[in-house]
């Protein structure tokens, strides 16, 4: 990697008034012990409905090299990261949450071993202090890229991450409107490592994630990148095809040799009830994908910049 290699730090940002300025003083800070970087910031405001945005103007004429971007509405974090990626310039992207609790201070971690030759480093958390609610939804989330996007089992994703400069460039490549920036990064590489680092207590607020926006992105997961979910769905059908086929062997067999046979009403109206759920279970995966390529087809945005302020002086470091 050459000297005074360029890192871009991207900041999606969301109810974080209270805690954007701390995680941009603590970037500079670190950035200082490692002269053999310079760094720009890029902020971006997902419409949030505090005063964040007012924050970002005012640390955007603080220091020159950070770019404030605020969005038209509530696009969700991932349309926020492809909007800060794509506005980076930086030989090194790297990625981190808004609210403190992504140690900034640990990133030359990720950066030695993007050293290594990784194209890709991920943070990874000894010991969270999210929610219960946010580590179950973590676990659904690793549960669910493993499956359907082949993520390796010993790989751990999270929200911190550095890429090179390559990797970002393949990412921004996708401008359709339902973004997922996990399954934007295994596509491109599997030369991905970790780095342990701390996890910090939630200090301000509380996580602007729902358990609505959780099923939205994983839904964006399985059915933007990966067919798997039709192809389970064939075999769910064919399965129970081949259950129903043998049952009626059964039923015939069993007429034969016992003559007279009871009517079973429940064991029928259970049969049915559970066929036609997953055969409208599978129309609605079915319904699902052909209505994000309807959405894709009409051109709808990824993202709506609403507010654009350039920095300064792109890439210079604080004086």
């Amino acid at each position: 990697m050459k000297m005074n290699s360029k890192v871009s730090f991207v900041i999606p940002c969301y109810r974080s008034e209270k805690t954007i300025e701390a995680v941009v003083e603590e970037i500079n800070e670190t950035m200082k012990t490692m002269p053999e970087y310079t760094h720009e910031i890029i902020l971006v405001n997902d419409s949030s409905p505090d005063q964040t945005m007012n924050t970002i103007r005012i640390l955007c004429e603080k220091y020159p090299f950070i770019t404030g971007i605020g969005l038209a509405r509530n696009f969700g974090q991932h349309a926020a990261l492809m909007a800060g990626l794509r506005a980076s310039d930086g030989d090194i992207v790297v990625c981190l949450d808004d609210d403190g609790q992504t140690p900034a201070n640990e990133v030359g971690k990720l950066l030695d071993k993007l050293k290594e030759g990784y194209d890709v480093c991920y943070a990874y958390y000894g010991k969270k202090q999210h929610s219960g609610f946010r580590n179950m939804g973590s676990k659904v989330n690793e549960m669910m890229t493993r499956i359907m996007l082949d993520k390796p089992k010993e790989l751990y994703i999270s929200s911190y991450f550095a890429a090179k400069r390559f990797i970002v460039d393949d990412m921004i490549r996708y401008e359709q409107p339902y973004s997922y920036v996990i399954g934007l990064v295994l596509r491109a590489t599997k030369n991905i490592a970790n780095v342990e680092v701390n996890h910090r207590a939630r200090e301000v607020g509380k996580s602007g994630y729902t358990l609505s926006k959780l099923l939205s992105l994983w839904f964006n997961g399985f059915t933007a990148f990966s067919v798997k979910p039709l192809r389970i769905a064939t075999l769910i059908g064919t399965i129970c095809a081949c259950g129903g086929f043998l049952y009626g062997i059964y039923t015939i067999i069993k007429k034969i040799i016992l003559v007279e046979v009871q009517a079973g009403f429940s064991a029928l109206m259970s049969v049915l009830v559970f066929i036609g759920g997953m055969i409208m279970l599978m129309l609605g995966m079915i319904g699902e994908y052909v209505g994000r390529m309807y959405l894709c087809m009409n051109n709808s945005p990824q993202y709506v910049v609403r507010e654009l302020i350039p920095a300064k002086d792109k890439g210079m470091d604080e004086e």
